[in-house]
């Protein structure tokens, strides 16, 4: 029999006065490994500290992704404790015990390992057909297993037939070094692929360099083209040109920082002069640029405060009543099943106007309908485990009256949920969303569903806007459908999918849509959410994850461009409003960032950051420790929500006026 392995936590639970209990769980099987769609059996008992097993109880169990305290279903585990692989990766599997005949409470984590299937076969994607001596390229190897699933960071070996015409490095980067031909052989776990490559003579005789601009700011995205020509000065077209840039180095050595794409795309990150360098085989053409401070700023101030102190709070939705007045209503979160009304008219003069609780641990989610007559709030921890949602009367929101409740199938907990003419798309247990008509609010019925087919298929957001929902699936990404659009023939009844993209980290938390007011682009903003393992909502606590800015344009070929990372902090919910971006950084509070123009590389770096603003309060559930949940631009004001501490409202100056040595000329 396998050793048993054993991981202590130690409870202290007081019984009698004076006495205390230490209870242990025990496992056969620390790290669990399995392959995809494989299934195996996970045993855990407790023990006190003598070793004598405690009967009874019950088996509680979280399956997160490694890096943090995120849900994953990469893997499963069901009420007996049987463990099913479905996506390949290492996951941290909670366990708890609870009800151990009044003798204590115990929890461990249990690290599960799901491996792939065997290779069944290897493939070299866009290979070209033309390749011409004196250029190179990446090669793109897909190495894909027995459950048709791409392998990553797969070990594999791959050599050339003649390396004297053309080889490829330890990064897999194919060089064609003079004409002939070969083969590239690829080897994996037993299966290898072979490709031919034919090389040809290099006709390119000159290039010529486009430049678009000799200065410009960081952040601003330019579009560099060399032009080959062979002897004859004839233009060749279907060969590959090498664009690198290089910047000049200050006196004291300290350099700048660039981006340049192989499409000629280009972005400073930081001023200086740099050099762009376009090669072609021995060929070469050279430009120079300078790059000045981007120089944008705001400054931001506080307006007012709707303290709350005594508990979490969670998300916000800020809008004009029916008479005219603005309001806002706030959620709280691992509390008592509190939703808060405010008047927000003077946003330097918050009031408290109304309550109303629920049955529900967490009321996370909070959402007003386009005529403000209609609130909506998500439940989560009910006594009863019928979760779901809440309808709520706002005509006069000094005077919140519940019409009805709607948990049929949501039992599993409703975590968040949005508003489109008349429809409720309501998360259902954290793997699809359920389409509600509350046309006729005290009878509301579901009328549709979405839910993904991958092994994952796990959900936390939904945004609607246009007839469009958003949703952030974590490891499956942003995913775009139809509900009322007509561009792929959707409905609330019908929901049909159009696109999606696979965000690299697998954490994607929040997606919100915009269409660029400045250039001709269409983008989606996707948030990670990452909370460390050590989570404890009593305490301070850093989240990870930044911004991944995917442009949709070409809703066929989606592709990340570029990218909003805060340091040492993680990212929350997000709004979009002409061109500018507010975002809820948790720990790092509300961050306002420039999204004029084209979108390339990390924003952060370039300085597009406008304004940012820290919400401490001395008194909060946790004092001088800021925790933004939401942020909602609203009628010259910003209104967020804070966990630690409430509602605030502060105000964005009109835009800095500089020049490009940085010195201030107006403030508007």
């Amino acid at each position: 029999m396998k050793t048993i392995l054993t991981l202590i936590l130690t409870i202290t639970c007081s019984l009698l006065p004076g006495w205390a209990q230490k209870i242990t769980l025990k496992t056969n099987s620390d790290p669990l490994i399995v392959k995809v769609g494989e299934t195996k059996k996970l045993s855990i008992v407790a023990v006190d500290e003598q070793g004598n097993v405690l009967d009874g109880g019950k088996l509680d169990y979280q399956m997160l992704r490694q890096e943090g305290f995120v849900p994953t279903s990469g893997a499963h585990i069901d009420s007996l404790g049987n463990v099913t692989g479905h996506l390949p990766g290492i996951y941290n599997l909670i366990v708890f015990r609870t009800g151990l005949n009044n003798r204590g409470f115990a929890k461990r984590y249990v690290q599960v390992q799901v491996t792939h299937l065997g290779t069944a076969k290897i493939e070299v994607l866009d290979f070209p057909d033309a390749i011409y001596s004196g250029t190179s390229f990446p090669l793109n190897i897909e190495i894909i297993d027995q459950a048709g699933m791409s392998i990553t960071n797969n070990i594999f070996t791959i050599s050339s037939s003649n390396p004297k015409t053309a080889r490829v490095d330890a990064l897999n980067h194919f060089y064609a070094d003079e004409p002939g031909n070969g083969s590239l052989i690829i080897s994996s776990d037993g299966i290898t692929s072979t490709i031919q490559f034919k090389v040809l003579k290099n006709p390119v005789e000159r290039l010529a360099m486009e430049m678009p601009t000799a200065k410009a700011r960081v952040g601003d995205v330019l579009t560099f083209k060399a032009t080959s020509f062979d002897k004859n000065g004839k233009q060749v077209t279907d060969i590959p040109v090498l664009y690198t840039v290089n910047a000049i180095l200050h006196e004291d050595g300290a350099g700048a920082s660039a981006i340049i794409r192989n499409n000629g795309k280009f972005v400073a990150e930081k001023p200086g002069t740099y050099t762009v360098l376009a090669t072609c085989g021995n060929v070469s053409a050279t430009t120079t640029i300078a790059i000045t401070p981007r120089n944008i700023t705001r400054k931001i101030e506080l307006i007012g405060r709707g303290s709350v102190t005594t508990k979490h709070t969670s998300d916000l939705w800020v809008w004009e009543g029916i008479d005219g007045r603005d309001y806002c209503v706030t959620g709280t979160w691992g509390a008592d099943g509190f939703a808060y009304f405010w008047d927000v008219t003077n946003p330097g003069a918050i009031k408290l106007i109304d309550s109303v609780q629920v049955d529900a641990r967490t009321v996370n989610d909070v959402k007003v309908s386009e005529d403000g007559t209609i609130c909506v709030i998500s439940r989560e921890g009910a006594s009863n485990r019928k979760n779901g949602i809440v309808i709520l009367d706002v005509k006069d929101p000094a005077n919140v009256k519940v019409i009805s409740t709607f948990d049929k199938q949501l039992t599993g907990g409703v975590h968040n949920l949005f508003i489109s003419k008349g429809h409720v798309y309501a998360l259902s247990n954290g793997q699809r969303y359920d389409v509600i008509n509350i046309e006729d609010p005290a009878n509301p019925y579901k009328v549709g569903k979405f839910q993904l087919d991958s092994p994952a298929r796990a959900i936390h957001d939904v945004w609607i806007e246009e007839g469009i929902a958003y949703s952030s699936n974590w490891s499956d990404g942003v995913v775009l459908v139809d509900v009322g659009n007509g561009i792929a023939n959707g409905s609330p009844e019908n929901p049909v999918e159009i696109s999606r993209y696979k965000v690299q980290g697998e954490a994607n938390h929040a997606a919100f849509p915009f269409r660029s007011n400045s250039v001709d682009r269409f983008y989606v903003i996707a948030g990670d959410e990452i909370f460390p393992l050590t989570f404890d909502p009593g305490k301070v606590t850093i989240p990870s994850g930044y911004l991944h800015i995917i442009d949709f344009t070409d809703l066929n070929n989606p592709m990340e461009v570029a990218r909003y990372e805060l340091p040492e902090a993680g990212s929350h919910n997000l709004w979009i409003e002409d061109d500018i971006l507010y975002v809820a950084y948790y720990n790092g509070g509300l961050r306002v960032v420039d999204l004029s123009g084209e979108l390339m590389g990390d924003l952060y770096k370039q300085g597009r950051e406008l304004a940012h603003y820290l919400p401490l309060d001395s008194q909060g559930y946790i004092p001088n420790a800021a925790m933004t949940w939401g942020a909602q631009p609203y009628k010259g004001h910003v209104f967020l929500s804070d966990h630690n501490s409430g509602l605030w409202s502060v105000k964005l100056s009109e835009l800095s006026v500089q020049s490009p040595e940085g010195t201030l000329i107006e403030s508007k």
